[in-house]
């Protein structure tokens, strides 16, 4: 089993903790779907928020799907001029037979233009 790292995004339509739940929920649980994943395959996962973003902690999200023994952090993303904003950016550790060519990243909604390389 190797590890491997999944990356993905949303973008939130307003800075509210019910919202950011739900957006960071379907994030999460799209990357375990579209990876064929458990609980049980993650590492750790690391969550980044834009400085427009205070009205929680995305973790908090993955703490209410049940992910309760993951190391989990949250840290902000660099204020750029530009940027798209209300966005989290996750990168998960994980455990995987999958080659890197077949991990699915997953940027949902408008996210999906901040790497159009990468998003499926």
């Amino acid at each position: 089993m190797a590890v491997r790292a999944v990356r993905g995004a949303v973008q939130l339509d307003e800075d509210q903790a019910a919202h950011m739940d739900e957006r960071v929920a379907e994030l999460l649980t799209a990357v375990l779907e579209r990876n064929g994943l458990t609980q049980e395959d993650l590492i750790s996962i690391w969550f980044t928020a834009t400085p427009d973003l205070h009205s929680d902690f995305p973790a908090a999200a993955a703490r209410g799907l049940g992910i309760v023994d993951v190391p989990l952090i949250c840290a902000q993303e660099l204020d750029i001029e530009g940027a798209m904003p209300r966005v989290v950016r996750i990168l998960a550790h994980i455990e995987s037979d999958l080659p890197r060519s077949e991990i699915a990243h997953v940027y949902l909604g408008a996210a999906a233009a901040l790497r159009k390389d990468i998003a499926q």
